[in-house]
């Protein structure tokens, strides 16, 4: 038997009922839970008088959680920790959240022991754990349900994760706007939308010191020729945005929301007669989600572009093929990366 043994006391052993030292020992189990192949490690007390393994009720009411949690994860449901966790998030009692979804008032309770929810409660409480907003939402309806103080308590804990979370709504946002694209290759560079690429790119930009004066109007043209020449020279773009073609030349759709992302060093500039954008070095120097073939492109558009003025890399831009062929407002095709000026 392999044993794994945690803990030594001396105590009155219930197996041989002598008082004498008794181990705390792991080990692996295997069994069938509704009809699933199911291995878990499992505690037992260990009686070396008797060389026999036995559980109190506590071990049995443990082992029964470990038993139903690897269930769980091979199902890929919650575990009961997993459920604790989305509760104290929100810091809302079993019984409340039961109120708040309209669930029976011990349900709760009994998923974060002993019974395993299904498939449709493990949805709800998956939706709960990443939409604050949706919590937000069902204490609002069930406002008169709670005494005010205990309203308000659970109010600010929803706004403040809510308030926490906008980098999250924002990226769906973008992602929403992306989802027409996604099988179309001619307009995402046969690259998949990667908000984190685009966070480090923006980055990586504004921390080199061969890019002057970084405004918004220069960025999504430095953005734009990055993922061209990556799709000139390995096939496909770096970021998987795709661009239109407007006055200014190339803008990645969604720009307005892409510069609110989480992580992007900007600052609001009042020019008088309306606001500029400008992007900064941050103190973080590190491009986790880019590859070293990806920064030496980069590189090159640093190199080619980065002190041009925003007037010279719009009249530069305003000369590529890419952007003379196609119409204003259109999407412009990364076939026609092949004949790019750099």
């Amino acid at each position: 038997m392999n044993m794994e043994v945690i803990h030594t006391e001396k105590r009155m052993c219930i197996c041989c009922m002598e008082e004498h030292d008794v181990k705390t020992v792991r080990l692996q189990e295997h069994t069938i839970f509704k009809n699933v192949s199911v291995d878990y490690v499992a505690e037992y007390y260990y009686c070396d008088a008797a060389e026999e393994l036995y559980m109190d009720e506590g071990f049995m009411s443990s082992n029964d959680v470990r038993m139903k949690d690897a269930y769980r994860k091979k199902m890929r449901l919650l575990t009961s920790t997993e459920i604790s966790a989305i509760r104290t998030k929100y810091g809302v009692t079993q019984s409340d959240l039961c109120t708040l979804l309209g669930w029976g008032g011990k349900t709760i309770t009994r998923y974060e022991s002993h019974q395993v929810q299904d498939k449709a409660h493990d949805t709800i409480l998956k939706k709960l754990d990443q939409d604050p907003e949706w919590f937000f939402h069902l204490l609002f309806e069930a406002k008169e349900m709670f005494a005010p103080g205990t309203y308000e308590k659970y109010k600010e804990k929803a706004i403040y994760l809510y308030e926490k979370n906008q980098d999250s709504y924002l990226r769906k946002s973008i992602e929403a706007k992306y989802v027409r694209f996604r099988d179309n290759e001619l307009y995402n560079g046969k690259t998949l939308l990667s908000l984190d690429k685009v966070v480090d790119v923006i980055r990586y930009f504004a921390s080199s010191p061969e890019v002057i004066s970084l405004y918004k109007v220069k960025l999504m043209k430095m953005m734009w020729y990055a993922d061209f020449l990556a799709y000139k020279l390995r096939g496909s773009s770096i970021t998987g945005l795709v661009y239109q073609a407007l006055p200014m030349g190339a803008v990645p759709i969604g720009h307005d929301s892409i510069i609110d992302l989480k992580g992007i060093p900007c600052e609001e500039i009042n020019m008088g007669d309306g606001t500029a954008y400008r992007f900064f070095a941050s103190n973080i120097k590190e491009y986790p989600t880019l590859l070293n073939a990806e920064k030496e492109i980069l590189d090159i558009i640093i190199e080619k572009l980065g002190k041009m003025s925003t007037n010279e890399i719009v009249a530069f831009m305003h000369r590529e093929e890419a952007y003379v062929k196609t119409l204003p407002r259109d999407i412009i095709q990364f076939q026609y990366a092949e004949k790019l000026q750099i």
